[in-house]
């Protein structure tokens, strides 16, 4: 199967996903026939530079909070300054009274992003959810969501396009699944400690591994 063809299956599974998800939770059937329509109407496909921009022009205009699923990959490249753009973006939302949540896998190379996100007030936590790795979203508020869609499959995958939809039925139902991953997610600063105490490593060790400045990690060894 060609990369190309597998993206599209992947895309046409998550869509189907999706929907299986407003199914499954919408019961009036007037209702559900409308925000299909909706859905449809409003999806638009991003590259990935795009679904970027999207996150960050979204996050400005939010007004009560940020709630976001992610892969939280090392940046490289051109994905750094896109990076630094959506830290600076958690940053003013914080300042403006916005709360931002973020959950990440539980892999300790995502604790880079963890640790940048965290030092400018967004409250992060790791899970283990099985559908963590191939779907990608933020909820803005109660009516814009953003899904991101990796470029194939894997738990290391990027995103490669993705899509905004407004329709407060489906920022429902996707926050219905963030907030059940979230009960379950473990907290940076108590992940971060478990790494410390599984690694044995000191904090410039550590950092050298994680990518992380040792000053924002030695706080976490004085309670080991």
């Amino acid at each position: 199967m060609t990369l190309p063809l597998s993206l599209l299956v992947l895309e046409s599974v998550l869509l189907v996903f999706t929907i299986l998800l407003l199914l499954d939770s919408i019961k009036e059937g007037r209702s559900r026939s409308r925000l299909l329509v909706e859905i449809q109407r409003a999806a638009k496909t991003f590259t990935r530079l795009e679904y970027f921009l999207a996150v960050v022009d979204s996050m400005a205009d939010a007004g009560r909070e940020v709630a976001g699923l992610i892969s939280g990959r090392f940046p490289s490249g051109t994905d750094r300054k896109r990076t630094k753009d959506i830290v600076n973006s958690i940053e003013k939302a914080g300042k403006a009274g916005v709360n931002v949540k973020y959950i990440l896998p539980r892999f300790h190379d995502r604790l880079y992003i963890g640790c940048l996100y965290s030092n400018v007030g967004a409250e992060v936590r790791y899970s283990s959810c099985p559908t963590l790795h191939d779907l990608r979203y933020t909820l803005v508020d109660d009516g814009v969501t953003i899904i991101g869609v990796p470029e194939g499959t894997g738990e290391k995958e990027a995103t490669k396009k993705g899509y905004k939809i407004i329709s407060e039925g489906l920022n429902s139902v996707l926050r219905e699944h963030f907030n059940n991953c979230w009960g379950h997610a473990t907290p940076y600063a108590e992940y971060l400690r478990e790494v410390i105490r599984e690694t044995k490593a000191t904090p410039r060790q550590l950092a050298l591994e994680l990518k992380i400045d040792e000053k924002d990690l030695e706080k976490f060894y004085k309670d080991i």
